[in-house]
């Protein structure tokens, strides 16, 4: 395949490949922000056992995701590496996914059992499915600014799926006129499940269909895995990125899954959808924007300033308490004009480090490089919950009754200082990060070169010569 094919990409290509993702988001809001209420509040679940849980499972995927990201780069089938992975694993998440929405009513150490094997399920199928699909896009262009625009759209469409998905229940709970009793909770994840369960298999079929992948003799990935390991760790821009990423994405994840806390227990109030909506309402409007601004002062500057948009209203959180709604949804709007570049910018990032990758090591290692960056979502949506939940057990939080002063302060510091605090961290960690356009663009010219067997300067070391 030339070097510079394949740098416009249809909008009908790239909406083909982003649809998955907003299906895919089921798997976000209600699993990190819905279930742990619902299973502590109306099945009968110990918070405290169920963060163990929820943080065990990310354990778990620290195995599984680069073990699937392995096994799909060195996979050789006439679909391609990625596509049957998506086929099959979309039929299996569905199906786990219904289970876990859909607990029996038996004893709560059953319950507990139950969550467990489904929650297990769910991640495993989840991540045969998502490392795959994501390591599909670098794949589709190999152009800087193109980049930007088709991961965009692809994390503007998980936003607006996790913007369905967080609006889900009040629209099932209206829709199907289901009371605000257990029976009523049950019904409702019940019906999620039912509706979102075929919508996520044809999305994913749709895309299998629409996406070719690189012909077969541009494939690579004959490096073992722990020696693949070992080269990522040698890629700076990479471990840059990563490092970053993930310190904001565990500051990002505690108020995802505390906000329902949060909004009840210290504004006292009952609008947390509402609040979930303006956020990532504001985070789609504003997306477009900061793709703009991604083409016109590089990538790092303005995942940089999204970043600091992003920090710099939330922290205000903290000093509120009840009665403040109004002034909490205002920060909300404000916090939210960030949060899509946020996602979408780092996803552009990574595709020219992997691009890095390629020029060091001659191969296209997606998969390892994806199964890596699902790990440092996992890990820190597993620090968000599995801390946060616990923390909140051990200082005694306690369901459906007004809380202690202690658990209020823990709960304010929890949602809004200490991702404040990760956020400035990983914006300074950030500003080390090489790779500008220009310098994209030789990394791609010597990829070129380097393939037709001709020595040629590493441009992050000009000192160093490759061959």
């Amino acid at each position: 395949m030339p070097d510079k094919a394949v740098y416009r990409v249809p909008l009908i290509k790239k909406m083909a490949y982003a649809l998955p993702a907003f299906f895919l988001a089921v798997v976000g809001i209600p699993v990190y922000v819905y279930i742990p209420k619902f299973y502590t509040d109306v099945v009968g679940v110990n918070i405290a056992v169920l963060g163990y849980i929820l943080f065990s499972v990310r354990i778990f995927d620290a195995v599984t995701d680069p073990a699937i990201g392995y096994l799909s780069d060195r996979t050789r089938t006439r679909m391609g590496r990625r596509r049957p992975y998506i086929a099959v694993g979309s039929i299996f998440v569905a199906l786990t996914m219904f289970m876990l929405f859909s607990p029996p009513q038996v004893s709560a150490s059953l319950e507990t059992i139950w969550f467990a094997a489904c929650i297990y399920a769910l991640f495993l199928c989840w991540t045969a499915v998502v490392v795959p699909y994501e390591s599909l896009g670098p794949e589709i262009t190999f152009d800087y600014d193109e980049r930007t625009g088709l991961f965009g759209m692809r994390d503007g469409f998980l936003i607006a799926g996790t913007l369905a998905a967080a609006s889900s229940p009040a629209v099932v709970q209206w829709l199907f006129g289901l009371a605000g009793d257990a029976d009523g909770e049950r019904a409702k994840f019940f019906w999620i499940a039912v509706i979102y369960a075929p919508l996520l298999i044809g999305s994913c079929w749709l895309c299998v269909l629409a996406i070719k992948e690189l012909p077969r003799a541009s494939m690579s990935g004959t490096t073992g895995i722990l020696r693949g390991l070992r080269q990522i760790g040698r890629n700076r821009p990479f471990v840059i990125l990563l490092i970053a990423y993930t310190v904001s994405a565990i500051g990002n994840n505690l108020p995802a899954t505390l906000i329902l806390y949060y909004v009840e227990y210290v504004l006292q109030s009952k609008m947390a959808d509402t609040f979930l909506l303006l956020y990532f309402a504001t985070g789609i409007l504003f997306l477009p924007g900061w793709i703009f601004i991604a083409r016109r002062t590089g990538k790092k500057a303005a995942w940089l300033a999204s970043m600091a948009v992003n920090t710099g209203a939330f922290i205000g959180v903290f000093f509120l308490g009840p009665g403040d709604a109004a002034i909490y949804g205002i920060l909300v709007i404000l916090s939210g004009i960030g949060f899509g570049a946020t996602l979408a910018i780092p996803s552009a990032i990574q595709a020219d480090v992997i691009d890095y990758d390629e020029l060091l090591t001659g191969e296209r290692r997606e998969g390892q490089y994806i199964g890596l960056w699902s790990i440092a979502k996992k890990f820190a949506a597993a620090v968000g919950v599995g801390a946060g939940l616990s923390i909140l057990g051990l200082v005694g939080y306690t369901p459906n009754v007004e809380q202690s002063a202690q658990v209020q302060f823990t709960l304010r510091t929890l949602y809004a200082l200490v991702p404040s605090v990760c956020n400035t961290i990983a914006f300074f960690i950030a500003l080390a990060y090489p790779i500008t356009s220009s310098m994209h663009r030789d990394i791609r010219t010597a990829i070129a070169q380097k393939k037709e067997g001709r020595p040629v300067i590493n441009p992050l070391k000009p000192a160093q010569t490759l061959v």
